[in-house]
């Protein structure tokens, strides 16, 4: 009997790992704890943790955790609608919509996030905590904040034209 492979949509990249220990009378249990992100490439992504005693159990639990914590970004084309600061615990993330032919500028953790979103062209700069974790919560902290024109002007009850007027 053979087992196949399920095909995934969703594009997985390991952020982080860390080896963590726990003391007990008998010595120290080593487990590993893995951050992941996940993402379509079309406005989707999330992240996860996972932690079991070796790496790929930890990696296939950090992806299940970020599937369930999905969210929907509004991207303008290629680049983002606007410019917004995300922030989690210290970490703050700047993020700053870019021409057509700019590409991702962006460090490792916030750069796993941006591609896994399907963003092409954006400037990023990370201020304050440099702990992964944080930098990557702080970043989908930012994009989920993002709205454009459209989702601005039906909160508003007005038309896009006269938003932007």
């Amino acid at each position: 009997m053979q087992r196949r492979e399920q095909v995934s949509e969703f594009k997985e990249k390991l952020v982080y790992i860390n080896r963590v220990a726990k003391t007990v009378k008998g010595g120290k249990n080593f487990r590993f704890s893995t951050l992941m992100v996940v993402g379509d490439e079309k406005g989707r992504v999330g992240c996860g943790m996972g932690k079991a005693v070796e790496i790929p159990e930890a990696v296939r639990k950090g992806i299940e955790d970020a599937k369930k914590q999905m969210i929907n970004v509004s991207l303008d084309g290629t680049t983002i609608p606007h410019e917004i600061v995300g922030v989690f615990g210290t970490g703050r993330v700047l993020l700053m919509p870019a021409p057509e032919g700019t590409g991702v500028i962006a460090g490792g953790p916030v750069r796993a996030v941006i591609e896994a979103c399907g963003i092409k062209n954006i400037r990023t700069k990370s201020i304050g905590s440099n702990n992964p974790v944080n930098m990557v919560k702080a970043t989908l902290a930012g994009l989920k904040q993002l709205r454009n024109a459209e989702e601005v002007a039906k909160l508003r009850g007005k038309t896009v034209e006269e938003l932007l007027g």
